[in-house]
């Protein structure tokens, strides 16, 4: 610490290297950003739909809980030996994710996730709630991808738009607006169709539970993997004109 009688050293000035550091690009943010958001390119800059969904793990992460509570409560006629099966599976899982590392929170999530469908199961005693979170969750994503639209920051937009390296850029161009904006709403579609095929399902108690249960496998991830290709097959930018000289 100086005395009254020093003279004030001046602060020490960034070295050119420091002033110099390198920015990251705009395909560094949109790598980034597609990552956090769950999305990931090939190698030819188009969207990895398989790899963008979890990749095998992941499915099987989003279909195995489900499938062996329905198997088990089909056999068994019981529903505490079915939601033990669905949380077993799901703590299976969570404890591989952690092996490999993965952040606490996503591997956290998936037995979160069964671990409150279970719970709605048992404290109603109906087999079929064990369904009823993927309704809500369906709705809210719904709702927010609708509000997206009308505020013109389409969900798609922020999705795919930076996977295409198009940052930001797209919102002051029309035309890239208003596909983005049917790309939202094939994936709105996409969830409005599971809650038109699953709710009449839900209601009709133990007797759809089947057909309930079934429907979630081949609705969740298989039918969320084409609504996310025809939603990038429907935002592609046009071709640029080609060089008349």
């Amino acid at each position: 610490m100086s005395t009254p009688d020093e003279p004030q050293r001046p602060a020490p000035q960034p070295t050119v290297a420091e002033s110099a550091a390198p920015q990251p690009t705009v395909a560094q943010l949109a790598e980034g950003y597609a990552a956090k958001a769950g999305l990931h390119r090939t190698s030819n800059g188009n969207i990895d739909v398989l790899k963008s969904a979890g990749g095998v793990q992941g499915i099987a992460e989003s279909i195995l809980p489900g499938l062996v509570f329905l198997i088990a409560f089909t056999v068994t006629r019981e529903l505490p030996p079915a939601l033990v099966g669905a949380l077993a599976v799901a703590a299976v899982f969570t404890v591989v994710r952690l092996v490999q590392r993965k952040p606490l929170t996503q591997a956290l999530a998936g037995i979160a996730g069964v671990g409150l469908s279970a719970w709605l199961a048992n404290s109603t005693g109906k087999a079929e709630d064990f369904y009823v979170l993927g309704f809500f969750t369906n709705l809210g994503y719904i709702l927010a991808m609708s509000i997206s639209i009308a505020v013109r920051w389409p969900f798609a937009g922020l999705l795919f738009g930076f996977i295409r390296n198009e940052g930001l850029e797209w919102r002051k161009h029309p035309a890239r607006l208003k596909a983005y904006r049917i790309g939202t709403w094939v994936i709105i579609s996409v969830l409005a169709l599971r809650l038109l095929v699953q709710v009449p399902l839900y209601l009709m108690g133990e007797q759809g539970l089947a057909g309930l249960a079934t429907t979630r496998l081949i609705m969740g991830a298989p039918l969320y993997i084409l609504g996310m290709w025809v939603a990038w097959l429907l935002t592609r930018p046009a071709p640029a004109p080609a060089d008349p000289s």
